[in-house]
């Protein structure tokens, strides 16, 4: 927080620096922790919505992964940079780093959501069904029992990814 201040600029008798002159190891860092740390998240739930049970979540989770992860990262990057000025209201401006970050962040779940598929189809059914033996709803079932351990399972995937994501911000 300290360095995105300190490269902002505004503070300390700092001129402000606008995010289109920022460059390098800062840039790849922060766009691969901001996408990862927000594509998990959303991954997770991709995941899950694409073994689900409820076939509207079902159909729009494998429908938002098969249509990222079909697509080149440099086609959404351009789209992102591109296109989407042209399409928002005029005076309507979104900074063009933070446009990048949202692509990469999208990307990335998309990725991640096939990651956490796998651990989730490597975990035993017995496992589930112990859980709903104990008298554990789903979400208790599953954020306490089923997550932990796929979680656990794709710890290797998970770090080729994370790697590939660093790799990827060379393309911003």
């Amino acid at each position: 927080a300290a360095g995105l201040l300190l490269m902002q600029g505004g503070v300390f008798g700092l001129a402000r620096v606008p995010t289109s002159s920022w460059g390098g190891l800062p840039i790849t860092l922060l766009l691969a922790v901001c996408a990862l740390g927000a594509g998990l998240p959303l991954g997770v739930l991709l995941a899950l919505g694409r073994r689900g049970s409820l076939p509207t979540a079902r159909f729009i989770s494998i429908g938002v992964i098969e249509l990222i992860r079909g697509l080149p990262l440099v086609s959404l990057l351009f789209m992102a940079s591109i296109v989407l000025p042209i399409m928002l209201p005029a005076g309507m401006t979104i900074d063009s780093l933070l446009r990048a970050g949202i692509a990469l962040t999208v990307f990335s779940a998309a990725y991640l959501a096939e990651v956490i598929r796998g651990g989730l189809q490597a975990i035993p059914p017995g496992q589930a069904e112990a859980s709903r033996a104990l008298g554990l709803s789903w979400w208790q079932m599953t954020r306490l029992v089923v997550l932990p351990q796929a979680l656990r399972k794709v710890i290797a995937p998970l770090t080729n990814t994370a790697i590939v994501m660093i790799k990827n911000t060379s393309l911003v």
